[in-house]
Order: C-alpha cells, then sequence, then structure tokens
C-alpha cells in the first residue's frame, strides 16, 4: 500500500511574533485593559464542543477543493479529536491554555497549532469568526431548546401525576382572588400545565429559525473557494443554508426567539409559584410542601417557608431583563456582523441554565406536594359558590339570564339581611323574589351537580377532566419531549 500522501503546501516554519487573528496589520499591541476587555473566551469557551464540530466539517469540506489533502485532513480531524478529548478531560489545561485566547475560535487554533504546527494555520482559509460564531451558536440555541423541552415535560407530568391522583377532589375555584365556582382540583393542576404545553411551540419556533448554517457565508460576502456548503450543513445535523450571507453573519433572531420562550415559561413558573405560596400558607392551607422544597427562618423554629417557590418567582424577572437587553443590543446595528454582537451570548447562557433549574426544582417541589383534600372539600362547599348554578337554574325556567342574575343577587342580599345561608331561605321568602322558584330548585344546588354540568370539553365536569389528562398524556408523549 502507498504511504499516505504529505501535505502539498508547506507554510513558514519560523514562529509568528504573536498567534493573534488579526496582528499583522498592527506594530502595537492592544492596550492591556481593553484587551482584557474585548476577550470572550471565558464565556464563549461553552460553545467548544461546537467549533470542534464546525472544524471537523470545515476540513472535510477543503479537500474536494484541494486546499487540503486527504492526509491532511486525517492529521487535522485526529487533532481536533485530541484537543476536544483534553479540553473535555484536563479542565486546568483548558484554563491555563485559554488564558489569552480571545476567543473560542481562537483557543482552537492556538491548541491545533501546538498539535500540527504550521498545518494548524490552513484550516481558517475562506473562512471568517463572524460565520463560526453565528454557526457554533445557532447549534447551542438547538440542543438548548431539546433540553428545556425535556425540563417543561417533567413539570407537566409531574402535574399530570398529581391530576390523577387526586382526581375527582372538588375545590373553589377562584376569579379576582374571590371564590368562584366549584372545580376539580384536577382540573386546576390541567391549567397550569397547559400553560406550559403552549412554551413547545414556542421553543419549537427558537429551534427552526436557528435551523440554517452560516458556514460559507465569509465575513460578509460568501465564500471564494466554491465550498460546499450543503454539504457542510448536512454535516453538522442542519436541514438548510442560510440565504444570504451578510445577513447570515448578523442575524440574532433565533437567540431573541430562545429568550423570549424562556421569558414566556419563566412567567408561567411565576404564576404557578405564586400559586402554592399562597396555597401554603395558613389561611389557605390547601398544601403542605415537603422538607425537600422547604426552608426554615434563622429566628422562627416554626417556620416553613416555600422558598423553591419563592425564588422561582423572584427568578423570573431575569429573563425578561435577557431579552430586553439583547433586543437593545440588536435594534441599532447596522445590516452585517458588528462586534456588539459579542454581547448576545451571556445572558442567554444564564438564562438557559437558570430556567432549566427552576424547571427541575418546580417538577421536584409539585411531585412531593401533599394536597389536604379535607380542606379543599371544605371550600369547595362554600354555598355562595353556587350562586352561577342557581341562575342557571332560572334560565332553565325561562328566566332571561340578565333577570336571573338579578334575582339571585336580590336573594343573596335577603340572606345576609336576616342572617340566614342562603340556601335555606324558606320558599315562600324565594318565592316572593322570583315566582320562578319551585320546590325542585334546593334539590339542583350541590358541589357534584355543579361541577357534573361543566361537561362541556375543557370544562371541569369529571368526564371532561377524564378526557383531557388522556389528552395531555399524548400530547406529551408525542411531543418529542421526554419527562
Amino acid at each position: 500500500m502507498d504511504a499516505p500522501k504529505q501535505p502539498t503546501t508547506i507554510m513558514p516554519t519560523a514562529k509568528r511574533k504573536d498567534d493573534r487573528l488579526w496582528g499583522g496589520r498592527f506594530e502595537v499591541a492592544p492596550d492591556a485593559q481593553f484587551d482584557a476587555f474585548q476577550r470572550s473566551f471565558a464565556f464563549d469557551r461553552r460553545l467548544l464542543p461546537y467549533e470542534i464540530a464546525v472544524d471537523r466539517a470545515w476540513a472535510k469540506a477543503l479537500e474536494p477543493i484541494g486546499i487540503f489533502t486527504a492526509y491532511e485532513v486525517q492529521l487535522t480531524l485526529a487533532a481536533l479529536d485530541r484537543v476536544a478529548k483534553r479540553a473535555e478531560t484536563d479542565p486546568e489545561w483548558l484554563d491555563n491554555f485559554g488564558a489569552d485566547a480571545e476567543d473560542v475560535h481562537h483557543f482552537v487554533e492556538k491548541a491545533l497549532v501546538e498539535e500540527l504546527g504550521p498545518l494548524g494555520w490552513k484550516l481558517h482559509t475562506g473562512r471568517s469568526r463572524n460565520e463560526l460564531v453565528a454557526t457554533d451558536f445557532r447549534m447551542f440555541v438547538r440542543d438548548a431548546v431539546t433540553r428545556t423541552q425535556h425540563g417543561l415535560a417533567r413539570v407537566a407530568q409531574a402535574l399530570l401525576a398529581q391530576a390523577k391522583t387526586h382526581f375527582g377532589v372538588p375545590m373553589a375555584g377562584m376569579t379576582h382572588m374571590q371564590h368562584a365556582q366549584p372545580i376539580l382540583l384536577s382540573h386546576f393542576l390541567l391549567a397550569q400545565a397547559e400553560s406550559l404545553m403552549r412554551d413547545i411551540p414556542r421553543l419549537r419556533g427558537a429551534a427552526e429559525n436557528a435551523d440554517a448554517c452560516p458556514m460559507g457565508s465569509g465575513a460578509l460576502a460568501g465564500n471564494s473557494f466554491q465550498i460546499d456548503r450543503e454539504g457542510i450543513a448536512r454535516d453538522l445535523g442542519f436541514s438548510k443554508v442560510t440565504a444570504n450571507s451578510l445577513d447570515a453573519v448578523g442575524d440574532r433572531d433565533f437567540a431573541l426567539d430562545y429568550l423570549f420562550a424562556l421569558a414566556g415559561i419563566a412567567g408561567h413558573l411565576s404564576r404557578m409559584a405564586e400559586d402554592y405560596i399562597l396555597f401554603a400558607s395558613q389561611e389557605f392551607a390547601y398544601i403542605q410542601l415537603s422538607d425537600e422544597y422547604s426552608t426554615g427562618s434563622s429566628l422562627m423554629p416554626q417556620k416553613k417557608n416555600p422558598d423553591s417557590w419563592e425564588l422561582i418567582r423572584g427568578k423570573s424577572g431575569r429573563f425578561a431583563a435577557a431579552l430586553i437587553a439583547l433586543l437593545t443590543t440588536l435594534k441599532g446595528l447596522p445590516t452585517s456582523y458588528q462586534r456588539d454582537l459579542q454581547e448576545d451570548k451571556e445572558s442567554l447562557f444564564a438564562a438557559h441554565d437558570q430556567i432549566n433549574t427552576m424547571l427541575a426544582v418546580a417538577a421536584g417541589a409539585i411531585s412531593t406536594t401533599s394536597f389536604d383534600v379535607e380542606r379543599l372539600r371544605q371550600a369547595a362547599a362554600n354555598p355562595t359558590l353556587l350562586a352561577t348554578e342557581a341562575a342557571d337554574y332560572l334560565v332553565r325556567k325561562g328566566v332571561p339570564f340578565r333577570q336571573a342574575h338579578d334575582i339571585v343577587g336580590k336573594v343573596l342580599r335577603a340572606a345576609e339581611q336576616s342572617g340566614t345561608p342562603w340556601l335555606e331561605l324558606p320558599m315562600e321568602a324565594l318565592q316572593q323574589i322570583s315566582p320562578s322558584f319551585a320546590a325542585d330548585f334546593a334539590g339542583t344546588l350541590n358541589v357534584a351537580s355543579a361541577v357534573a354540568a361543566k361537561k362541556v370539553s375543557g370544562g371541569t365536569a369529571p368526564e371532561s377532566v377524564r378526557a383531557a389528562i388522556g389528552d395531555l398524556e399524548s400530547r406529551l408523549l408525542n411531543s418529542g419531549a421526554k419527562p
């Protein structure tokens, strides 16, 4: 067998004055403070696995156009594998070697030159850091969406499990923070799950917008070497390439979409947190939070604080801030790449990490919550919650609803004035207000019948809630997210 063909192009072996990716035009080194200020490796090192993947795809794409020989591709791929493995297994080397790296792209080139000598400089042929970071970041967002979807599914699954466990338990449904009508606890829990299910399409939208490969866009104008953009895209798992090189290097809409989705999730978690904080209070006493997701007081020994939910509620503001920060950064930028775009990653990385921690904590807190079924039943049994049912009774007797509403209001006022529970008013008193009241009135008003009457799709009747549970199980299964 013939020996592998050696590199066809031998680059100068003399050590460069410095290893900056842009230093040839400059005679004076950057100001030290500015140099530290403009570096991004401290946070964009997180993109290293994606940078390595893009470098592998680019190395292979350079062979058909005659920039690399097959042997040079082989050497480069092997070196990239060694760099990736060392970065994964030797954090001290990553820190030390990366100490003077401008960014993740500079880090990899430095590492390749250390591994391969001058051959390491050839990989950057025909490409720009502008397209590299746009590609790396898109790949990160695609993977981030998948992880966050799984986190959402775990919370929805926890709510679903509690809804199934407590099926049939009534509670006082509220509007305006006032008791309104009886509903099933399962219906309430499914309402919280529905809000999270709406977050999934928004996440998918971010992933879809990130699913276009910028490689081959160059700094702004495209590539001069007729690189196979579609082949690189396929190699990296993209379904298509970006349509315009100038737009591709400056586009961060996919990052905005992801932050918008995260802000929506955070808002939903914050609303859920408010429910559980209230329900855990002595005034409601609907639930008992587990020890694992509660804390105590440094002063008051009796306290059991819902800090898991309070922190979720408190941290939700970060996501709106991250979204507004990126919107503000982008709003005044000219078309194409600008260095301002270095500001697109830190807040998104932080938001991604925070939302997944919040989802994990929320799933655990919900799964371990104990519901006081008797207390919930007592609250649902408040007779005033049946006022709407009384109006519906009159409607069935032929009374127009607006008049029925007014009649029941008068009944409630008469009960208050007499100090008698309104369902215990004698029939004579009721008929003085409206002759439409008949002997069958009292027997129609109870929690079970009020709940059972709401049998429309999406209602709180047991048969509707049972169908909703099955529907949610099916949608979770088909969502592709793994609880």
